[in-house]
């Protein structure tokens, strides 16, 4: 028989152990559960707020903080009215520059090409010979004048006949070749080369053009190969309409602009497809290929990165903040870089927080939501 005072001293401890695991427990499930709920309350304020906005959808990633979460209120189809899900598919539309940029930067660090290269010796013939008709010196426009919007190139996509066009005919399968060249029969050249910034899906274009020319590959299976869509597990990230959907994919949410009497499933996606828009994505998959780029999975020198933004001072940037398929972002003083996407998609690294934050509104007439979303989400976090 076991002696009173060492069951008493046996008991204690079991007991002891029994409160110090239930309490570890304890609070491990309660950080998780703040992780895993903290940001639903502001989806849900702003939604409840603003229904005419349809849905909205949220990605943090931070790391430093152990918080991956993911997010979703609103329907992703405002005639079934089925709920949305968290994970399903976005187009991203200009976010897609960042990923062209990126290529970009990894056939550079591959000495294929230099930012100082002249686009005269890196696209098509045909490009080529479209450009120099309508006045373009593309010896004068370098790689980096692409990136940064600075080639004085029109802009097809801010042409008036460019909607007119897709409102008539939504249905039709443009080219990348038809494109190029409404740039040139809808618009004169902007201004001097690397003097005038002017936001141009046609310089991005050209680059989609140029990494075709250098890899010999479609630009779209060079992009997930210079990438590393594949070990990143960047799986629900894809081209829409140039590659095959994703197994085990959610269905693409509808994504609508009522003021313009469109939406992303009553448009063939090649109207913004070839390198100024065209990925399609999970908002996770957004804000971890952003995550990725600025925590060095991307680029095999980690001082590539810095070619994108240079020294990240708001002012050295050209004007709006673009620097090479980035631009910078202030929320209520917190600086973010990223991009944003015609369709209400907006993704933002912060520095400071070492945090990625990917938001998307499902109704673009309603983006300044966006804006919202990110200071409270900020806010939040800090």
């Amino acid at each position: 028989m076991i002696n009173s005072k060492i069951a008493l001293n046996l008991f204690t401890v079991l007991i002891c152990f029994i409160l110090t695991f239930s309490c570890k427990n304890h609070n491990k499930t309660f950080k998780n559960q703040n992780n895993a709920i903290d940001f639903q309350p502001i989806l849900d304020s702003i939604y409840n707020s603003n229904k005419d906005c349809v849905g909205l959808m949220v990605h943090v990633e931070s790391p430093e903080k152990k918080i991956s979460w993911t997010g979703a209120i609103g329907v992703a189809d405002t005639v079934t009215k089925i709920a949305l899900q968290k994970d399903n598919p976005i187009l991203i539309a200009s976010n897609t520059k960042t990923y062209i940029a990126a290529a970009i930067l990894r056939l550079v660090e591959d000495n294929k090409i230099t930012l100082n290269d002249a686009v005269a010796t890196l696209i098509s013939q045909k490009s080529r010979e479209v450009l120099e008709k309508e006045g373009y010196n593309l010896e004068e426009i370098k790689l980096k004048h692409l990136l940064s919007h600075t080639s004085g190139i029109f802009d097809y996509a801010g042409s008036g006949e460019f909607f007119d066009f897709i409102e008539n005919k939504p249905n039709y399968r443009w080219t990348r070749d038809e494109q190029i060249k409404l740039a040139t029969s809808a618009g004169e050249p902007l201004g001097e080369v690397g003097m005038v910034f002017s936001y141009s899906d046609t310089n991005y274009l050209l680059l989609s053009e140029i990494i075709e020319t250098i890899t010999q590959k479609h630009f779209f299976i060079a992009l997930r190969e210079l990438l590393s869509f594949e070990k990143l597990n960047l799986n629900t990230t894809w081209f829409s309409s140039l590659e095959d959907y994703p197994n085990h994919t959610k269905p693409l949410a509808h994504q609508y602009s009522s003021s313009e009497r469109i939406n992303s499933y009553s448009l063939d996606h090649s109207f913004d497809l070839y390198g100024g828009g065209g990925l399609a994505a999970t908002t996770k998959d957004l804000a971890m290929f952003l995550h990725y780029l600025f925590s060095n999975k991307i680029f095999d020198n980690p001082e590539t990165i810095k070619l994108m933004y240079g020294e990240m001072v708001p002012e050295k940037a050209q004007e709006n903040n673009y620097f090479f398929g980035l631009s910078y972002t202030e929320f209520d003083g917190t600086g973010g870089l990223g991009h944003n996407g015609y369709w209400g998609s907006a993704v933002n690294y912060v520095p400071n927080l070492k945090t990625t934050i990917a938001v998307a509104v499902l109704e673009r007439d309603q983006q300044s939501l966006l804006l919202d979303l990110n200071r409270s989400i900020l806010e939040k976090l800090k």
